[in-house]
C-alpha cells in the first residue's frame, strides 16, 4: 500500500445502484468513464478555467499530470511517467474485473470518444470474460514496499507478455476498478467499511488484487454501488483529483442525449501473464505483507451531523481554523498535552508548486485548549482565546500559502546537506527538531462539491490521519489509526472530535457578543 494513496468515497453511485441489478451498475460505470473522458477533452484542449484563491492564478499543472500517468518502481527511487502528451496519446483505460487487466479503447478511429451507449457494451463484454475467479492477482504485487516490488517489477518484466500487459497498464488514461461483493456489515460501520476498500481493496481475500496501485488514477465500482477512487499521490495532490471527481459526478446525472453508432466494436483486448513459480512466490509475500498493513489500519469514516461550515462562517471565524483547533481540544483531552500537527497548504500560487505544511499546534491554540475545561475561566475569556487562535492559524495558514513557511525551506536545507555530502547541520540533529517533524495529526482539508470525504493514513506509528469535507450544514470526516498502537484509536478521536466542536459552539452561542 503506497503511503500516498488517498481515497474518496461518495453516496452518488449508491443511490444509483444499490441494490439494482448489475446491468445499471455497468451503465452508472458507463457514464462515469464518458465523464471523465469529458475533463479529459477539456484537459488536451487546454480549457480547464485558471483557478484562483485570494484573486492570484494558480498554477494548473497538476492537472495534466493526472491522466495517462503512473508510477514505475526502480531500484534506487521511483519515477513517473506520463503518456498525456506528445503524438502517441493513449488512446484506451484500462479495466480490470476478478483480477483480470484488460485493455479498452475509448475512442472511435475518427478520434472522437466513445459515449457511454458503447462503453455499456464494452464493460458487459469484459465482465462476461472474466467470470472466473481463479486468476492470479498480478496486481497485487503493486501493494509490496518499493524495493521489494522494484525486484519484482524487474522479474516481472523479463517475460515479453507480461512487459507488454504491464506497459498497457501504465500507459492507460486510468484504471476501472470492477470490484467482487465485500461481506455486508451494519449501516454505522459502512461508510468506515467503503473506506477502506476504497483506500486498500481489504486484503487479498477481496479486492486488493483488483487494483494496479502506482496507476495515478483508479475509480472503483463495488458490488452494492459504492464508488470512490483511489489514487497515487505523487503526480498531484488532492484538489485536482476533487475538481475532476466534482464534474464526473455532475456528469453522470445529465440524460444521455446521443445515441450510439451501430458500427460493431472489438473485443477489449485481455492482458495476459505468464506466472512463473518465482512471481506466484512474490505474489504471495505480497499477500502476506498487504494483509499485515490491512489488520493494522483502523479507519472511521463519519459525518458531523450538528453543523457545517456555515455555523464558524456566521461567526465571522475561519470554518478550517475552527475546525483544526477543535481536533486539538480533542487531542489535548484525549493526551493531556499537544503534538505537532501536519496541515498540507497548496503552493499552487508558484510555478509547480506542491505542499507546505501549516502547523496548526501554536501557543495560542494551546492556551485556548487550555482555558477551555477549566472551570477558573470566565466564558468570554475562553471565547477570546478561541478567537485569537483561529486569528492566529489564519495567519499561519496565508504564510504557507505565500511561500513563507518554515518545513519545506528546512527540508531543502537538508536535502541539500545530503546531496553534497557534508555534515548534517546541527539543528537537524536536534532533539527539538524530531519532535517538531513527528506528527501525530496528519491532516488535511480537502473540500467537494461532492458529498464525500478523502481518506488516508496516520504518518508516524502512534499517530492519526485526518480528513475532512466541510459542507455548508454538516462535516465529512475519515480519521485513521494504526490498531498496532495501543495509545490511538480512531473511533476515540472521531468522538472527542465531535464533543470539541459542539462544546466550542455551545461556548460562542452562550457568550454574548461583546459590542465593537
Amino acid at each position: 500500500m503506497n503511503s500516498g494513496n488517498q481515497a474518496a468515497s461518495g453516496k452518488d453511485c449508491r443511490r444509483a445502484c444499490r441494490g439494482e441489478p448489475r446491468k445499471l451498475r455497468t451503465g452508472f460505470a458507463a457514464k462515469l468513464i464518458e465523464g471523465v473522458l469529458d475533463f479529459k477533452t477539456m484537459i488536451d484542449n487546454e480549457t480547464l478555467p485558471v483557478e484562483y484563491l485570494g484573486g492570484k492564478p494558480l498554477c494548473m499543472n497538476q492537472y495534466y499530470q493526472i491522466l495517462s500517468s503512473c508510477r514505475i518502481p526502480g531500484p534506487k527511487h521511483d519515477s513517473i511517467v506520463n503518456h498525456a502528451r506528445g503524438k502517441k496519446r493513449s488512446p484506451h483505460i484500462s479495466v480490470v474485473h476478478n483480477f483480470q487487466f484488460f485493455e479498452l479503447d475509448v475512442y472511435n478511429s475518427d478520434g472522437s470518444p466513445l459515449i457511454a451507449d458503447q462503453i455499456f457494451i464494452q464493460l458487459e463484454k469484459i465482465w462476461n470474460s472474466s467470470l472466473q475467479t481463479n486468476k492470479e492477482p498480478i496486481g497485487i504485487l503493486t501493494t509490496n514496499h518499493r524495493n521489494s516490488w522494484a525486484k519484482a517489477y524487474n522479474n516481472l518484466i523479463k517475460d515479453k507478455t507480461n512487459k507488454e500487459s504491464v506497459r498497457s497498464i501504465e500507459k492507460s488514461i486510468f484504471t476501472v476498478c470492477l470490484d467482487a461483493p465485500m461481506p455486508r456489515v451494519s449501516e454505522d460501520i459502512y461508510k468506515s467499511r467503503v473506506a477502506a476498500q476504497m483506500l486498500h481493496g481489504g486484503g487479498s481475500r477481496w479486492n486488493s488484487g483488483n487494483r494496479w496501485f502506482d496507476k495515478t488514477l483508479q475509480f472503483i465500482i463495488a458490488e452494492d454501488g459504492s464508488c470512490g477512487l483511489v489514487y497515487e499521490h505523487a503526480p498531484s495532490e488532492g484538489p485536482p483529483i476533487v475538481a475532476l471527481l466534482d464534474h464526473v459526478v455532475e456528469y453522470t446525472k445529465k440524460p444521455q442525449l446521443v445515441k450510439s453508432p451501430m458500427i460493431p466494436l472489438p473485443m477489449p483486448k485481455k492482458l495476459r501473464f505468464n506466472i512463473t513459480p518465482e512471481i506466484k512466490n512474490d505474489i504471495e509475500k505480497a499477500k502476506q505483507n498487504l494483509n499485515i498493513m490491512v489488520q493494522d489500519l483502523d479507519i472511521k469514516a463519519t459525518v458531523f451531523h450538528y453543523f457545517g461550515k456555515s455555523f464558524p462562517k456566521s461567526e465571522k471565524l475561519s470554518p478550517d481554523a475552527f475546525i483544526q483547533l477543535a481536533l486539538q481540544l480533542a487531542y489535548y483531552r484525549m493526551y493531556g498535552q499537544p503534538c505537532a500537527t501536519y496541515e498540507s497548504a497548496s503552493l499552487r500560487m508558484f510555478h509547480l508548486g506542491r505542499t507546505d505544511t501549516i502547523r496548526s499546534a501554536s501557543t495560542s491554540s494551546l492556551k485556548f485548549v487550555e482555558a477551555m475545561d477549566k472551570p477558573n475561566k470566565q466564558n468570554q475569556e475562553k471565547v477570546d482565546l478561541l478567537r485569537k487562535a483561529t486569528q492566529a492559524h489564519r495567519q499561519y495558514t496565508d504564510m504557507a500559502l505565500t511561500g513563507n513557511a518554515i518545513d519545506r525551506h528546512l527540508l531543502g536545507l537538508k536535502l541539500q546537506a545530503i546531496e553534497d555530502l557534508v555534515s548534517m547541520p546541527e539543528l537537524f540533529m536536534d532533539t527539538a527538531y524530531a519532535v517538531a517533524m513527528h506528527f501525530n495529526l496528519s491532516t488535511s482539508q480537502v473540500p467537494a462539491k461532492t458529498d464525500c470525504v478523502m481518506c488516508f493514513g496516520p504518518v508516524v506509528p502512534d499517530g492519526y490521519g485526518v480528513c475532512y469535507n466541510p459542507m455548508e450544514e454538516h462535516i465529512n470526516f475519515a480519521i485513521s489509526a494504526f490498531n498496532s498502537c495501543a495509545e490511538t484509536n480512531a473511533a476515540s478521536l472521531a468522538h472527542y472530535l465531535e464533543t470539541a466542536l459542539l462544546d466550542m459552539r455551545l461556548l460562542l452561542q452562550s457568550t454574548p457578543k461583546s459590542k465593537l
